[in-house]
């Protein structure tokens, strides 16, 4: 596959060269339409230096023979019949132009049908925004490529200034079906007044030179669009026409004439001048209508990119309006702007600092807000598109493929990669970057619970020291002995420092007993079962299982290294009468909690959900507690009124059975006195903004102050350690009085 500008003449340099090495050899040339094929053989012509080189078969042109053919893929449909004669390997050398269509269902009988020495595609758009991919029938190779911001700076094209000017038509309410705009509302839009005739009018006056001078094309959305637009500029005076691709050949070469002597300045088109077809005087793009597909928005932009003499760069007005969610404004920036290691909505918000040279690109204030506003909300993509993602990135970013560089790029975040499945199956990175042919397949039996751990778990978890502890693990083969060889006798550092020398340090601060504690919190997260009902006779089996298939392992601990990068937390280690493996401030899971109370054990798993656990054996309590509740999540005997009173002070509502003379109540207004230890977890809500579980932070342990009322009681609690801002903040929100 060949990609970028000057693609037919790439391709006839490289057949010249087969050519020469096998003078025998067979040419087809496949296009879709007749401007595009004549202008082929005439290229071939040229630089071959033989005017009798090729024939056409296209629109009632017969070839006398099949040795150099120029023909239309609806001709070879229709006629396959005659090529039954032919063998599968008669044309040495296919060449495909506009390759991005090969998907489509007219284009696969005649790749059945022969199998040449060389078959080259040619496209200018190799990413496919529908999602199919092209590179399967080339090996998933590209042969050559030249980028339009590289074939601007190598003048090879004309640099442009691109203008996004704020449309009034809010085109939030228009039907959108099968990736695009239903066309007759935005026809009706469109035509029913003259206000946004008007404004375009008005924005050629402001962006144009000089409006009587120009050659524009400007594309519209149908026959009826165009032929409005059209009328409406010659009302003011302004000398305009229309062509469609219903236009006879004659009547397109007549305008097309017309518009290169002045005659006309303001060509309104509409499926024509896409694809192939040259005018390098252009020198105004209007674009009239939303873009919906990458491929036709740089067809329509290169009409006028062509280098001609007297243009020094392309106008360009693109009207921009509130688009419908769907509608993706990232594709068409990203492709001005080329490879770079910045995400688009940086670019956009620093007015494009990194564009081709001599290039410039200028939004209105409206026209940014909406264009940015849409980027974000483009984030919120479905696997296809995330897999179209990762299969563009090595064209869009002059970055390697990593997981690191791609959530960058696209300013993204973990989970918005770590929410697919596929079926009742999560997957991660991985699997994506295998369905997007950028790695080899692979099979996993654990790829399901190692993805539903990220995405579940290890993204609801914000402790550096639970991190460190991932980090160590997946530096010891996943081995749990081999994890405490490699940190035993490290000294003690002190606590919150992000930059130990290594994770084995930064676990000095947890006894032996204390590391096995979290790797018991790291098999219930991962297989939420306990081990007499798992595949694992031991802990260390179940922790080494991770490992079994290292595709996953690199991908679990580059993870964990992301976390720690962005993990920007203060935590402290808490002594208690019993190994506590979690850090006060530190957020964990509920089954998390309840391995490090040891309540879930290797042999058993607990069945408590209620809003507190209580470990009798350690006489140790904890307090689970949601900030905000909702109705859906929580009957009214459980909305209790939980909230901080200040940063060392909560105010907590017992179950409704308890009063202060039972046994309960008197356990915690006397728990002191008991030597009950009683810990507090809270957490803002049940869900975050992924739809995920949220984790618990935990809080410390705490004192009991006061309490007034019963079933239930309200109980003050004395905070050891002060509770952290935001937390503080949202349970601020919900205090009464």
């Amino acid at each position: 596959a060949a990609t970028g500008t000057g693609k037919t003449v790439i391709s006839v340099f490289d057949f010249k060269r087969f050519y020469q090495e096998n003078p025998g050899a067979n040419l087809l040339f496949i296009a879709h339409r007749k401007e595009i094929l004549e202008q082929a053989r005439d290229t071939f012509r040229h630089v071959l230096r033989d005017s009798n080189f090729g024939e056409l078969w296209v629109d009632g042109y017969e070839p006398s023979q099949y040795t150099h053919l120029f023909a239309s893929v609806q001709t070879l449909n229709r006629r396959m019949n005659e090529l039954d004669r032919l063998n599968a390997t008669y044309f040495d050398y296919i060449v495909v132009d506009e390759v991005h269509h090969i998907a489509a269902s007219s284009y696969r009988p005649i790749l059945k049908r022969f199998e040449p020495a060389i078959l080259l595609g040619l496209t200018a758009t190799p990413e496919r925004h529908d999602g199919a991919n092209i590179f399967e029938d080339f090996d998933g190779r590209i042969s050559a490529e030249i980028r339009l911001p590289e074939a601007i700076n190598r003048k090879l094209l004309s640099p442009f200034h691109y203008f996004g000017i704020s449309d009034s038509v809010d085109l939030n309410n228009v039907s959108w079906s099968n990736g695009r705009y239903d066309v007759n509302e935005l026809t009706n839009l469109y035509t029913e007044s003259d206000r946004r005739v008007g404004e375009i009018l008005k924005n050629c006056d402001t962006y144009l030179t000089n409006v009587r001078s120009v050659k524009a094309l400007g594309f519209c959305v149908t026959k009826d669009h165009a032929r409005f637009m059209a009328q409406k500029f010659k009302d003011v005076g302004l000398k305009a026409d229309m062509l469609t691709s219903d236009s006879s050949g004659v009547h397109r070469d007549t305008v097309k004439r017309r518009l290169l002597n002045g005659e006309i300045n303001y060509l309104f088109v509409v499926d024509i001048f896409n694809e192939g077809v040259d005018i390098p005087e252009i020198d105004t793009v209007l674009f009239l209508r939303p873009t919906e597909s990458l491929t036709v928005f740089l067809q329509q932009l290169g009409r006028g990119l062509r280098l001609s003499n007297d243009k020094e760069c392309l106008t360009v007005l693109d009207f921009v309006g509130n688009a419908r969610a769907e509608y993706d404004f990232n594709f068409k920036f990203r492709a001005l702007v080329g490879k770079t290691r910045t995400p688009i909505h940086k670019e956009i918000e620093n007015d494009f600092p990194h564009l081709p040279l001599g290039c410039s690109i200028i939004l209105e204030k409206r026209a940014k807000e909406i264009v940015l506003e849409n980027i974000r909300q483009a984030t919120q993509l479905h696997r296809p598109a995330m897999v179209q993602k990762i299969r563009n990135f090595k064209n869009q970013a002059d970055l390697s493929l990593s997981l690191d560089h791609f959530l960058h790029f696209y300013s993204f975040e973990l989970q918005d990669v770590y929410k697919f499945k596929r079926g009742s199956k999560r997957i991660g990175w991985s699997n994506l970057c295998a369905e997007a042919g950028e790695i080899e397949e692979y099979v996993s039996d654990n790829e399901h619970e190692i993805a539903r751990f990220i995405s579940q778990r290890l993204l609801s978890t914000t402790s550096l020291s639970w991190l460190y502890f991932l980090k160590g693990l997946s530096m010891s083969d996943w081995s749990l002995s081999n994890l405490k060889q490699n940190y035993a006798g490290t000294k003690k550092g002190p606590d919150n420092k992000k930059n130990r020398s290594t994770p084995f340090s930064a676990l000095a601060i947890f006894s032996t007993v204390e590391i096995d504690k979290l790797g018991l919190m790291l098999h219930y997260d991962l297989w939420q079962e306990c081990g007499a009902d798992s595949d694992f006779e031991t802990l260390e089996q179940s922790l080494q299982a991770i490992g079994k298939h290292p595709i996953l392992a690199q991908e679990l601990a580059e993870v964990v290294n992301l976390s720690i990068e962005r993990t920007n937390l203060l935590e402290k280690h808490v002594k208690l009468d019993f190994p506590m493996p979690l850090c006060v401030h530190g957020r964990y899971t509920r089954d998390q909690i309840l391995a490090a109370l040891q309540l879930h054990t290797w042999q058993k798993r607990s069945s408590n959900r209620e809003g507190v656990a209580e470990n009798k054996e350690l006489n140790v309590e904890a307090l689970f507690v949601t900030l905000t509740k909702s109705e859906k999540d929580y009957s009214p005997s459980t909305m209790y009124e939980d909230y901080a009173l200040n940063e060392t002070l909560f105010h907590w509502q017992s179950q409704n059975d308890t009063f202060p003379q039972s046994k309960k109540g008197y356990s915690y207004i006397h728990h002191q006195k008991q030597g009950k230890t009683i810990l507090l977890f809270v957490r803002e809500k049940n869900e975050d903004e992924y739809g995920t579980t949220m984790g618990y932070v935990f809080l410390g342990e705490v004192l009991f102050k006061s309490y007034y009322g019963e079933k239930p009681m309200n109980i003050e609690w004395k905070l050891k350690e002060p509770i952290p801002s935001y937390l503080l903040t949202e349970s601020r929100k919900l205090a009464v009085g």
